[in-house]
């Protein structure tokens, strides 16, 4: 990171307006139609699982992490996950993954899932899930639906519709 102190810390409630901005600059308006999207419209991210990467107090990355279920087995979905386009290719991206799933595992969860691209987080250990395993709410690339288990074997027999953990849904 050159001399430039970076600071991963969970997501502060505060936090909230320069994470959207974010997500706006590097994601725009599309977002709001992809699967994973549609199951945040329901459950709010969880705060401590969810994770800002600053240089000083500017906010140059974030992960966030919400609950969901795969068929009846409780999970989380990682996601969004983004890092200014100055400050990528810099392993922030990377850090902040590696904070969310020792965090979760620190905390019990046992399974992380996420939409995105395998040879960037199978470097972290995700893998990609068969086939018609797992399906997702709206159109998805089946190829793009990647796994983590923080618990070796949570995965096994677990098959089904990713949706919001409705015990965990925004009254």
């Amino acid at each position: 990171m050159n001399d430039l102190s970076l600071t991963i810390l969970p997501e502060a409630a505060g936090d909230a307006q320069a994470v959207e901005r974010l997500h706006e600059r590097t994601f725009g308006p599309g977002r709001f139609v992809l699967s994973a999207y549609r199951i945040r419209e329901h459950v709010d991210h969880l705060l401590d699982l969810s994770f800002t990467a600053r240089i000083g107090t500017l906010l140059v990355g974030s992960v966030r992490q919400l609950p969901i279920l795969i068929g009846d087995t409780p999970a989380l979905l990682l996601g969004p996950l983004t890092v200014e386009p100055p400050f990528r290719d810099r392993g922030i991206g990377r850090l902040l993954m590696e904070r969310a799933l020792k965090d979760a595992k620190a905390k019990g969860h046992a399974i992380v899932l996420l939409v995105g691209d395998e040879p960037y987080y199978s470097r972290v250990g995700f893998k990609q899930v068969a086939k018609g395993r797992v399906t997702m709410p709206g159109p998805v690339d089946a190829a793009r639906i990647l796994v983590f288990e923080l618990v070796d074997g949570a995965f096994e027999g677990v098959s089904g519709q990713v949706g919001p953990d409705w015990s965990k849904v925004r009254g």
